[in-house]
């Protein structure tokens, strides 16, 4: 496992030292004035990002610590060294590992349910609530009754009561 991983590392680190040599020879020479652009980072960084790991789930393919998911990391960077475009390289990945790496679902077939039923719901919610509140400001509140007159025959007893 040792010799397979220095042999990617090696191989990363020869066509990177290729490109920069490449990259440096065609470069024009830069202006006083102008200020050094950052290091671009390349597209194999922000897929890492992006996929999910199908060696740890629930983590992306940046943050699996498994020594699988860092062949894996290895290998996209070789690709994009190697002047593979991004759409290619995604759709090998997905068709090695399935639909499982990708971050969201596809916006068709049943994925499509996963955006839309959160709207639904959410406007079904927001329609349960204003039905109750109209419900509620229509409905005559219970107003407790005033008293009346009092039983002739508890007022009799009460003053009995109250003379003894």
């Amino acid at each position: 496992m040792f010799f397979a991983r220095a042999c990617v590392l090696a191989a990363v680190l020869a066509i990177g030292a290729a490109g920069f040599a490449r990259a440096a020879d065609e470069a024009p020479e830069a202006d006083a004035q102008q200020p050094a652009a950052a290091p671009l980072e390349g597209w194999a960084y922000a897929l890492a990002q992006e996929l999910m790991s199908p060696f740890c789930p629930g983590r992306t393919l940046a943050e699996c610590p498994s020594s699988s998911a860092d062949s894996l990391r290895m290998w996209i960077i070789v690709q994009e060294a190697a002047g593979r475009p991004r759409g290619e390289v995604e759709a090998e990945l997905y068709e090695r590992y399935g639909d499982v790496i990708r971050a969201a679902p596809l916006a068709q077939g049943i994925g499509l349910a996963a955006y839309i039923a959160p709207v639904v719901v959410f406007l079904l919610g927001g329609a349960a609530v204003v039905m109750f509140l109209r419900l509620q400001k229509r409905r005559p509140r219970e107003r407790p009754q005033p008293p009346g007159a009092p039983d002739p025959e508890l007022e009799r007893i009460l003053d009995e009561e109250l003379a003894r």
